[in-house]
This record gives structure tokens, sequence and C-alpha cells, in this order.
């Protein structure tokens, strides 16, 4: 996975804190309008990558054969912050998700060489080769929130997480990183694990 976005999240699982678990919900409300005003910035395409700069990276790609380094800065930045936000939404820890670099959640990117090590023109077919993995992904997300469901539960009741839960939940954050950057962000031309490791 040398080539793929790896991903680095410190899940807590026991001594939870009940009450913070009990309201997530509500307590997430005001980092998620954070994060949705970065939906303005494409607010015809792709919004729903949370501001994620696409089309800018697949025209500088097709045209120059570069990655723009302010762009993957953007990017990484971007997408770390979403993945602040799901690990708290999906329990794996109890610190609410910080608008700066967190040491908890972390996102590395492969070395594109700036756009030197990625294909100039895969980048127009990347979105649609990528549909078994969507379809792979949605399977993926709904058993996440059923075991976010699960492990809503057991912290209420115990104060712990279960390991399953927590494997799961990271699996699939890892997952969608994965897709993320090969489809989207266009950071690697490996074709992305169906695994969840």
């Amino acid at each position: 996975m040398a080539n793929q976005i790896e991903t680095f999240i410190s899940v807590e699982t026991h001594n939870r804190d009940r009450v913070s678990v009990g309201f997530r919900w509500i307590l997430v409300a005001p980092i998620a309008i954070f994060l949705a005003t970065f939906d303005s910035l494409s607010p015809h395409m792709m919004s729903w990558f949370s501001g994620l700069l696409v089309f800018p990276v697949l025209l500088a790609l097709v045209f120059r054969g570069k990655y723009p380094s302010y762009v993957l800065t953007f990017n990484h930045a971007l997408l770390e912050l979403c993945n602040r936000v799901t690990a708290y939404v999906l329990l794996l820890h109890d610190g609410y998700p910080s608008i700066e670099r967190d040491p908890r959640v972390g996102i590395i990117f492969p070395d594109i060489e700036g756009g030197k090590r990625v294909n100039q023109y895969l980048p127009l077919v990347k979105w649609a080769l990528a549909i078994p993995l969507y379809v792979v992904g949605l399977a993926y997300t709904i058993a996440s929130i059923v075991m976010t469901i699960v492990g809503w539960f057991a912290i209420l009741f115990t104060g712990t997480l279960p390991q399953s839960v927590a494997s799961i939940n990271l699996g699939v954050i890892a997952f969608w990183n994965r897709v993320v950057g090969y489809a989207f962000i266009l950071v690697t031309d490996e074709y992305p694990s169906f695994s969840l490791n």
C-alpha cells in the first residue's frame, strides 16, 4: 500500500466518556457546520467531498502534467479535517475534532513528485474505473453505521468501545480515503484494495 493514502487514527476503546458519547450528534454540530462551509468552494460539482479541489487537479494534470503543490497541501489538510470529524462521529475517540492538525488523526499521501508519478491522462477515467469501489464502499458504510450504533450502546452501558467496532470503522475510513485519493484528488494511479486493511 505504499502508493496509497495511509490513514492513522488513535483509537480509544476503554474509559470512554459516556456523557459526550450520549450527545455526540449534538456536540458535532459546530464542527460539522464549519466543515460544510468548504462546500461553497465547489457548489456545482463534487460538493459531497466537502470542498476537496478535484477539477483544478484534473485540469493541471491533463494539460500540464503537474500537480500544484498548494492544491495538494489544501486537499491534504481538508481530508485530515474530514477524518477528524468522521473519527469523532464514529466514536473512535472522545477528543473534540480540532480545526488544526491533531496527532490523533493523520493522513499520509504517497510521494507524487509534483505529478511526475501519476499518469497524465488516466485522471479522465479514474472516477469511472472506481465504480466497483463505490458499490463495495456503500456496503462498508452501511456496516459502519450499524457498528457505530452497536458501539454507541456499548459505550453508554459499559464505557468501552468493542474492538470489532473500532476495527471496522477505522477500516471504512481508510478504505474511503484510498478511494478518494485514487479517483478524485488523484494522488495515486494504484487501484485501491477492496479490503478494510
